[in-house]
């Protein structure tokens, strides 16, 4: 670990709410709907679509389960609404993994089953790596109800990663790939930068060669070249894959991609919980702070 992940986790207990709000702000549309409605709509303007997340996870109250999936029926309702070129990211332990699977499962598929209804994706992030069975077991029951209507995360981070890779490559899942936020023991996850880079790059071609539709998500500039060249070589067309990238981070790699003609979809988190939501991911990943903070020296965060 480096000093500065170091210096981040130990004192995030005694760090101001304006530090942390400073850098939550460039990640996170806003704490209401209508703020997260006209960031995409501003998103739309620049050629790009996006896919809303309503902030809050590790929910334990069935109360707070119920609440956020009528957040989510809101969500789908002002992309109706709007007609806005938008899909929709949930987490599992936002609907209530933590309690009950066969609960979590029940409100994740009251929410695509009205996202189906008026054509609209829904994606099941991924979250720690304890989740992860649940998760592609969750995944793989509602595929086979609302089929083509949702799809689910994989992490290269992950050691497992290339084998779910494969099996979901061989079922025509849509996934979105990305190195993984969650810090893990090396018994089940790489840890080195490299390593996890290399694994992305086998792993997007296991899925494209295998038949998946996959989301690109990442800011690394290599892998966007990575990946690029990969999708020149296998010659695939363009509703097979598309970019993901965070609201915030680095605009003008945005701009370079979308000007390439590749579609390109902004992840667009709102929500009141935006406080523990950044915490959380400052601990987990300090590398955050990081990131905006050296975009913030390059001028690559947005204002």
């Amino acid at each position: 670990m480096s000093l500065f992940d170091t210096l981040v986790r130990t004192t995030l207990p005694v760090t101001p709410r304006w530090v942390v709000h400073f850098v939550a702000r460039r990640y996170v549309a806003g704490t209401t709907l209508e703020e997260a409605v006209a960031t995409v709509q501003r998103l739309a303007a620049e050629g790009c679509c996006a896919t809303i997340d309503v902030l809050g996870e590790s929910v334990t109250s069935r109360e707070l389960a119920a609440a956020a999936v009528a957040s989510y029926q809101q969500v789908l309702e002002a992309i109706r609404q709007h007609s806005l070129d938008a899909n929709i990211s949930l987490k599992p332990t936002q609907m209530g993994l933590a309690i009950d699977e066969e609960f979590c499962r029940a409100n994740i598929a009251a929410i695509i089953e009205q996202a189906a209804a008026q054509g609209t994706f829904v994606r099941i992030d991924m979250e720690d790596a304890s989740t992860t069975d649940a998760t592609l077991r969750i995944y793989r029951q509602l595929i086979a109800r609302y089929p083509g209507s949702t799809g689910v995360v994989l992490q290269a981070r992950l050691r497992r990663t290339l084998a779910d890779a494969a099996q979901l490559a061989s079922e025509g899942a849509n996934v979105r790939l990305c190195k993984g936020i969650y810090l893990e023991p090396r018994r089940i996850a790489y840890c080195e930068r490299d390593i996890i880079r290399s694994n992305f790059v086998h792993v997007l071609r296991v899925l494209l060669e295998g038949g998946s539709t996959v989301g690109i998500a990442t800011h690394d500039e290599w892998l966007v070249c990575e990946s690029l060249a990969l999708l020149q070589r296998l010659g695939l067309p363009a509703n097979r894959y598309e970019f993901q990238m965070l609201l915030g981070v680095d605009p003008e790699l945005r701009r370079i991609i979308t000007a390439g003609g590749h579609r390109l979809r902004v992840y667009v988190p709102f929500g009141t919980h935006w406080y523990p939501y950044s915490v959380r991911r400052l601990r987990e990943n300090p590398t955050i702070a990081r990131a905006g903070l050296e975009a913030l020296l390059r001028g690559r965060l947005e204002p």
